[in-house]
């Protein structure tokens, strides 16, 4: 199934399991082209879940030493690697995206640059878990998607933001 969506597109699609191999390549790339090493590269997000439906786009998180470093380098190092730093703003996380083509319409990969095990880090991998080790809260969280495209395909701010309430729900879990 290929991956990508358009700029405020909201499409979900049935779980795919060659999902989990598109991201092992990414983070081989990574590994070669940038000073990182295997623990600082995780799957996040919904294609990161077993079973359920998702956004086409591979969530990837990488953790550094500290979002506050100069990042010049680890910035040059994923631009290499096809990945191009959105102007996302977000406290303790930069974005960095790779898309289908040069006309950068439809991104095909996020990452998500922050501080490694900081709590943005602690709370993706978390979120990840909790849902993998818990069916019905995976069966909710996917209902809730599924039911926000049922109405509308496009409004991806508006999508995060339903989500929220549910995140921050298996957030307040964590020990």
């Amino acid at each position: 199934m290929p991956l990508g969506l358009k700029r405020d597109e909201v499409r979900i699609v049935s779980h795919d399991k060659t999902w989990e191999n598109e991201f092992q390549e990414v983070k081989k790339t990574l590994l070669k082209v940038a000073s990182l090493e295997d623990h600082q590269i995780e799957h996040v997000g919904s294609t990161a879940i077993k079973d359920i439906h998702a956004k086409p786009v591979i969530d990837i998180l990488v953790g550094i030493q500290s979002i506050d470093d100069d990042l010049t380098q680890v910035e040059k190092d994923l631009r290499r690697s096809g990945f191009y730093r959105l102007k996302v703003e977000r406290p303790g996380e930069m974005v960095f995206a790779r898309f289908t083509d040069e006309s950068f319409e439809s991104k095909t990969h996020y990452i998500h640059l922050t501080t490694y095990q900081g709590e943005l880090w602690d709370n993706l991998i978390y979120f990840k878990n909790y849902l993998n080790e818990n069916e019905e809260a995976r069966k909710e969280y996917e209902r809730l998607k599924l039911n926000f495209v049922a109405e509308k395909s496009e409004g991806i701010e508006e999508y995060t933001d339903m989500k929220e309430g549910f995140v921050n729900q298996v957030l307040s879990t964590k020990p």
